[in-house]
């Protein structure tokens, strides 16, 4: 029986959305990024109530981490779920090895930690879109919108986004690296991933949603039941950047 899933993903692919709406069932856990950039892993922490890790040896602060995230990951559920960006597969894999030395795979280390686990692999087709909204996230400090307008989550003071085409193409390639990273992967540990397009998700987010429920041996919710709680950020600005970019990127190949 499956006992974890896996979200595998990259950053600004709906997987904000799915974790909202899986945690929604009340039957797939609460699915989060636990482990990530150092001061959201302090924030989780925190949040956790865990001694601070000056106190604690490395292996002790891994264990009491590990088991605060299953916790939290499983919110009274019998299954765990963990959203993991490519960036930060090598961090996990690395923690969990300290903890179980030996394993020979991350997949064998992540079996051990997390019992039975269904990978999900989180893709959005479209890179340069992908790629602008990260930029625009970044440089605005708005991540997130409720579904009534008001802000979710804000990272930085606000700011007026800048096209800037170099840095948006060194995105763009980054998301492909980042994203065949995770087919590397899986074909290195032979797995089949339970593949969800972000186009399909967005377009048919209830059969999404009851596709992952089936995959994890869980009743798919009422589709009266899958609430989109997020307003989408993307407006006249992204589509302006989306078309500059390509026109500059015709305009760069001719050189």
């Amino acid at each position: 029986m499956i006992a974890s899933y896996i979200i595998c993903t990259t950053p600004r692919s709906g997987s904000t959305l799915l974790c909202r709406i899986l945690a929604a069932t009340g039957k797939t856990g609460n699915p989060d990024s636990f482990y990530h950039k150092a001061d959201f892993m302090h924030e989780w922490a925190v949040e956790w109530g865990l001694p601070d890790r000056d106190t604690l040896s490395k292996t002790e602060f891994a264990r009491a981490y590990l088991a605060a995230a299953l916790k939290a990951g499983k919110a009274g559920t019998d299954l765990f779920g963990l959203r993991l960006q490519a960036q930060y597969l090598g961090l996990l894999s690395e923690t969990l090895d300290h903890l179980y030395p030996g394993l020979p795979s991350d997949a064998h280390r992540f079996e051990r930690a997390f019992g039975k686990t269904l990978y999900l692999h989180l893709s959005r087709a479209d890179k340069v879109a992908q790629a602008v909204s990260l930029q625009k996230a970044q440089q605005s400090g708005l991540w997130h919108l409720h579904a009534d307008g008001t802000e979710l989550e804000r990272l930085t003071p606000s700011q007026t986004p800048r096209y800037d085409f170099q840095s948006l193409d060194r995105q763009v390639r980054a998301l492909e690296r980042d994203d065949e990273a995770w087919t590397t992967w899986f074909d290195r540990h032979q797995i089949n991933p339970l593949r969800v397009s972000y186009e399909t998700f967005v377009d048919q987010p209830v059969e999404t949603v009851s596709d992952i429920c089936r995959a994890l041996g869980k009743e798919p919710p009422q589709a009266t039941a899958v609430r989109i709680d997020l307003k989408k950020l993307s407006d006249e600005v992204n589509l302006e950047w989306i078309g500059r970019y390509k026109e500059d990127l015709l305009e760069f190949s001719r050189i």
